[in-house]
């Protein structure tokens, strides 16, 4: 049985998807980018801003679910250009407790939603 997580702190879903699933202890969330879930507009005026409100969505899905960044055990990052890693990277570390740092990849990729610099998308466990 899985269970659908939905959340109105993080930005509504825009294409046939959710939030999140949770399917016995695992959370699936989709990938999230920088909607700011009340006015569904971007915050991106810089790289900073846009990983930042990335990384709220996403705690807010997690919250959601009862959990917090400390139950993720995956993370997945796309950025629109490897130069922006470090600055992203940096952001993405303030989240994530120091030792208790999830599996991780980052891939650069052509093209993102809206045409967004970065998408993260997490698997956590209960």
């Amino acid at each position: 049985m899985k269970k659908i997580i939905n959340t109105n702190k993080s930005p509504a879903p825009i294409g046939p998807y959710n939030q999140a699933i949770l399917k016995e202890n695992m959370l699936f969330i989709s990938g999230q980018i920088a909607l700011d879930p009340i006015s569904m507009k971007l915050n991106n005026e810089t790289i900073e801003e846009e990983t930042n409100q990335v990384m709220l969505n996403l705690k807010h899905i997690l919250k959601e679910a009862k959990m917090d960044f400390s139950n993720v055990v995956k993370t997945s990052i796309f950025l629109s250009d490897m130069d922006l890693f470090k600055d992203v990277n940096d952001i993405y570390g303030k989240y994530v407790k120091y030792g208790n740092e999830p599996a991780r990849e980052t891939i650069a990729v052509k093209t993102l939603p809206m045409n967004v610099n970065v998408e993260i998308s997490m698997i956590a466990i209960i």
